[in-house]
């Protein structure tokens, strides 16, 4: 392996370094920041990833894609997932900046500069050509989350949810950690191009490497929070500060299904009947387990939780149809699913009283509609979204995972896909009947924040433009997916 870098290796990863470099620069600005004037930290970091963004632009359609020694890849997979993750990030820091003042959140600074730090991971897994350069990715976004899940340090169920966290999160990296060296051991390479050409051979152990295959899936899978590694989300999601429980939702799941396809795709499709039933299995077992249990919830933030369950396992069907339709239909979805889930947390948010904690229960938005027409409508273009009711974009990110699946003949697995979507159905509609044909139990007092605006306006735009017009993003995304 050739360790002599070139300028050529530090363009290409110029946007982790300038993520990096960032995060230290905000941490030094929280120094003589005073307790009042935290959000500066944030806006800095907002500049950070604004920067970092239009240094990945510019790598775009770069002549040699493969740098730090074929280490990590600049393509167009890896950057539509970049951007993805800065828009996830920016539009967190946002919703941020009100609540941990109304939370009165001890070391605001830190819990911004956390985020990037997670955010710099995020970017070496959507790069990583390497399993070793995934994993620490993988840990690089995973340890700065910790720590925020639990960084409510007086609440005893943030520092549960924190703990339950850690310990099945080092205990899935075990696993994924011991698949990657079993995949090591039967090709001699950790590199994912070497790991193809190795199984293309036909002569390693079938057994062995289906039990890499096994522990690898379920290391990934809990990064996704897909069933039944789901153990820890219903708890993190409720127990962390909301924006962290948003950025947990979108980014670090969308980080993991940059990894996962790029490795099960690019690395192991030689192996592909092997490891087809597998995800299928965990796919459909997700939607259908996610799904119903959500229907019990009263709690929104848990409700969101098992939700996700029920996403993963829809994300993970376009991996199973193994395709570069089924990758680009991955990507679509998680850009959609981005959009609808921060939009809904920002009404959560914007549901926070003053001395109060709203908007964490269901029956809290009991009446909105008949107090705050326009707060009533956003929520339930999110919640129609996330449901996959046309003509929300999440009904479109559904339909192109579903016709991944039809072009493969996998017709059962996409009609399962339908029936817990509308098993789904019940449990957003009925905040929406909540909202529209209950009367309000009080009066309400929401939150009033330019940034929190600014968050909705860019999530009702995106969630019903890309409803509407899906076309020219899907074609984006199948132009940079990873074609088999």
């Amino acid at each position: 392996m050739n360790f002599a870098f070139s300028i050529q290796d530090v363009l290409g990863v110029l946007p982790e370094i300038i993520i990096a470099l960032g995060a230290c620069a905000m941490l030094i600005l929280d120094l003589f920041l005073e307790r009042d004037k935290k959000e500066w930290v944030a806006y800095l970091g907002i500049f950070v990833v604004i920067l970092a963004a239009i240094a990945s632009w510019c790598l775009i359609n770069t002549a040699e894609p493969y740098v730090m020694g074929r280490m990590m890849v600049i393509d167009n997979y890896s950057l539509f997932f970049k951007f993805t993750f800065y828009l996830a990030t920016i539009l967190t820091l946002l919703l941020s900046i009100n609540y941990a003042k109304s939370a009165d959140l001890d070391y605001r600074g830190e819990f911004y500069t956390l985020m990037i730090f997670s955010l710099c991971g995020m970017l070496v897994m959507a790069s990583g050509s390497n399993l070793i350069t995934i994993y620490l990715g993988i840990e690089l976004m995973a340890l700065p989350i910790y720590v925020l899940v639990g960084f409510l340090k007086n609440d005893t169920r943030s520092n549960e949810g924190a703990m339950k966290y850690v310990i099945l999160g080092g205990f899935a990296s075990g696993l994924l950690l011991y698949g990657m060296s079993l995949i090591y051991g039967l090709t001699g390479t950790t590199d994912l191009a070497g790991i193809n050409a190795a199984l293309s051979a036909g002569t390693v152990s079938p057994v062995i490497l289906t039990l890499s295959i096994v522990l690898m899936a379920a290391g990934f899978c809990f990064k996704l929070a897909g069933f039944p590694f789901h153990m820890w989300a219903p708890d993190a999601y409720q127990a962390a500060p909301t924006p962290v429980t948003a950025f947990m939702a979108v980014a670090s799941k969308g980080a993991a299904f940059a990894a996962i396809v790029r490795v099960f795709l690019e690395a192991l499709y030689p192996a592909y009947a092997e490891w087809q039933m597998i995800l299928a299995v965990i796919a459909v077992l997700s939607m259908f387990y996610g799904n119903t249990v959500a229907i019990m919830q009263t709690n929104i933030k848990r409700m969101l939780a098992y939700s996700s369950i029920g996403h993963a396992g829809y994300a993970l069907l376009g991996l199973v149809a193994g395709t570069g339709e089924g990758s680009a239909a991955i990507m679509f979805y998680i850009l959609v699913y981005t959009l609808m889930n921060l939009g809904a947390f920002a009404v959560i948010i914007m549901m926070r009283k003053t001395g109060k904690v709203a908007g964490d229960s269901i029956y809290d938005y009991k009446g909105l509609a008949k107090n705050n027409k326009v707060v009533a409508l956003v929520m339930l273009i999110f919640l129609f979204s996330l449901a996959g009711i046309p003509p929300m974009a999440g009904f479109m990110g559904k339909l192109y995972i579903f016709m991944a699946l039809i072009n493969q003949g996998y017709i059962i697995l996409a009609v399962l896909g339908i029936l817990t979507t509308a098993i789904a159905a019940f449990f957003y509609i009925r905040i929406v009947l909540f909202m529209y044909m209950k009367e309000p139990e009080g009066e309400f007092d929401l939150v009033k924040s330019c940034a929190l605006y600014i968050v909705i306006a860019i999530s009702v735009i995106g969630v019903i433009l890309l409803g509407v017009v899906p076309g020219s993003l899907m074609e984006l995304a199948s132009k940079a997916a990873l074609l088999l």
